[in-house]
């Protein structure tokens, strides 16, 4: 891969190189025992010379070699040469089936005598996780650190990439589990996912007795279940995390992925706001969920999860009889009931959708929603829920005298209490208020008298400069500059229309799916760039854009933009001969209108231009808050305005 890591294993060709050399070494067996049969025989009766070179053959093996299950009788040489024409004919034409009579040919086998990876319900079904501690090296590159956690078959673990310096998280298990060979194959189809919604499998290697799987470490990530510590999240981050969900495991299965085990321990929320979904297929096959059952229950089983999701999210409570992930469950007597049932003052909309998720027969007679896709359908249609707005603090001002003069304060009334006499107070009091009313006497007059000298003067240079200013005549009020009544242009704001990810540099669009997000209203949602190990104005890339559609060409005079983090971009409009279509025109076919840097930027234009597309050219990105070692742009919010 780009970062250094491995590819995920894959022995398919280590299999085939087996099988001929095993297929080969029976040729020349055989041969042997055919040519002392010959005495016995006709050599062109196969037929005949079949039981005497099988016994020969049988008998000269060696002692421990490995039998299969699929042979069902020996072959002679003749036979075996003719089953290797016949596969490599059956290959070059697919769907031919096999010549009657005789029997398929053998699965090729795995170069590690250990095991037969096709026969896994020979291989012991519990065995013990490989016992390992701090310090240790894995694949003499990843140093563990910390146990996460651990069962009878597995072990979880926080490590240290030694070659690239990052964390990571690696899954131990034992080679010699039946699990093993399924954890591998669930590794590397998570691995060719390549959704940035999901955190990535890295590496994914049989090693000996270890089987381990390597995975993206998030340190500023917090999960739902720790979320929901203090209690139930907002109808408005409620809707992010079941929407953004969604919308990653309707992806997944349209790739024919599926999770099979999304719980509140697997959803991460990042520091910009982002969920990221942890484990997919890989969580499943560590716990010997069939992950490749068939499709229509892997959707409902996902569909579902997210459901309790939604439900344990507004109601602080798991939706089942056992308490799970510090959530209490609900009593074993109230079955299929919508959030809003039992917790007051949650959003309609939400509850009613959790209920149809989560239940096979949902309350009021809602119709069911069976897979995720229907389900994200069905999030699209809902009203979107606003994010609330800061509460201000309250602040009363303080009441002012509203005398000419400042007066002294009241003297302080102290209740005694019974039985003891009152402390007189009234003349300190009194002496206090006698001398700040004189203080006041001698600053007013003092400010008059001032006040006497100022107009004087003033009176005495008007006198002086009285001629010279008669001779000049004054401006009349028509003629005062144009700018103190010229009328100011408000801006108007144009609805930006479509976005699209404009990417010359690459060979696939940047996060198409989250490209609305830039210009929905909602800046806690954001389009991102990929995640590059080095920033812009490299050798390798000098940037990347967001092109943004008004639908019709439109009078622009500003834009402003919302990033998450400090990201350096530039304004930029696409000259006439390549206005009709600006996703394929090169970088230098658009003319740059601003350049600014910032979280925050504000694009003001000389003079309107009038223009259906607008380049958001993104010239440096800022660190990628889920990876500090590499880069990456997110872009919140644009607004254009008129």
């Amino acid at each position: 891969m780009a970062d250094g890591t491995k590819a995920v294993v894959d022995t398919s060709a280590a299999d085939e190189a087996a099988d001929e050399a095993a297929l080969a070494a029976a040729i020349d067996e055989l041969a042997d025992g055919t040519a002392r049969a010959t005495t016995a025989g006709s050599p062109d009766d196969g037929s005949d010379d079949d039981g005497p070179a099988d016994e020969a053959v049988t008998d000269g093996a060696p002692a421990g070699s490995e039998e299969t299950s699929e042979i069902t009788a020996p072959l002679s040489a003749s036979e075996i040469a003719a089953e290797l024409a016949a596969g490599e004919a059956a290959a070059r034409r697919p769907g031919t089936p096999a010549p009657a009579g005789r029997t398929a040919k053998r699965p090729p086998r795995d170069p590690q005598p250990t095991h037969d990876p096709r026969e896994t319900g020979s291989l012991p079904q519990t065995l013990p996780a490989p016992l390992r501690h701090s310090g240790d090296m894995i694949g003499h590159r990843y140093r563990l650190e910390e146990c996460i956690s651990s069962t009878e078959t597995f072990s979880s673990w926080r490590a240290v990439d030694e070659k690239l310096r990052r964390a990571v998280g690696v899954h131990l298990m034992a080679s010699g589990h039946q699990r093993a060979r399924k954890v591998l194959a669930a590794a590397k189809s998570a691995a060719l996912l390549g959704d940035p919604r999901f955190v990535q499998v890295l590496d994914a290697v049989q090693e000996g007795e270890l089987v381990y799987v390597v995975r993206e470490w998030l340190p500023h990530a917090s999960d739902l279940a720790k979320l929901l510590a203090d209690g139930p999240l907002e109808p408005h981050e409620a809707y992010q995390m079941v929407r953004q969900v969604t919308d990653a495991v309707a992806a997944a299965h349209r790739r024919g992925q599926a999770h099979l085990r999304l719980t509140p321990r697997c959803v991460l929320r990042t520091d910009s706001g982002q969920y990221r979904i942890n484990g997919i297929a890989v969580d499943a096959a560590l716990r010997g969920l069939p992950a490749d059952g068939a499709d229509e229950d892997a959707e409902r089983t996902d569909t579902r999860a997210i459901g309790a999701l939604l439900f344990a999210a507004l109601t602080h409570r798991w939706p089942y009889p056992e308490d799970r992930y510090d959530l209490q469950g609900l009593p074993r007597d109230l079955r299929e009931v919508a959030p809003d049932q039992v917790r007051a003052g949650v959003h309609k909309g939400l509850s009613e959708l959790a209920a149809r998720a989560l239940f096979d027969h949902p309350p009021h007679h809602a119709e069911p929603i069976a897979t995720p896709e229907q389900l994200a359908k069905a999030i699209a249609l809902m009203p979107r829920i606003r994010q609330p707005e800061p509460e201000l603090p309250s602040f009363s001002p303080p009441r002012h005298n509203t005398h000419a003069l400042p007066t002294a304060p009241n003297p302080t009334r102290v209740v005694a209490a019974p039985g003891t006499a009152p402390t007189p107070v009234a003349a300190p009091v009194r002496r206090a208020g006698l001398r700040l009313r004189r203080v006041v006497k001698v600053t007013a007059w003092t400010v008059a008298l001032g006040a006497i000298g100022v107009a004087s003067w003033h009176l005495v240079d008007n006198l002086r400069t009285g001629s010279q200013a008669s001779a000049t005549p004054q401006p009349s009020s028509s003629s005062a500059s144009p700018s103190a009544h010229a009328a100011t242009h408000a801006p108007v704001a144009i609805p930006v229309k479509d976005a699209l990810s404009y990417n010359p540099y690459g060979t696939t669009p940047e996060s198409k799916y989250a490209l609305p997000k830039a210009f929905d209203g909602d800046p806690a949602s954001a389009w991102t760039t990929f995640s590059y190990d080095d920033q812009f104005g490299s050798k390798f890339k000098e940037g990347t854009g967001l092109l943004l559609d008004l639908g019709s060409p439109q009078s622009v005079s500003s834009v402003n933009v919302q990033f998450l983090g400090a990201t350096g971009a530039e304004l930029r409009i696409p000259n006439d001969a390549v206005a009709g279509n600006p996703q394929s025109a090169k970088p230098t076919d658009f003319t740059v209108a601003g350049k600014k840097s910032g979280t925050s930027v504000e694009y003001t234009l000389e003079k309107p231009a009038t223009t259906r597309y607008l380049l958001i050219w993104l010239t440096s990105l800022p660190k990628d808050p889920d990876n500090s070692a590499k880069f990456r742009g997110q872009i919140a919010e644009v607004k254009v305005f008129g």
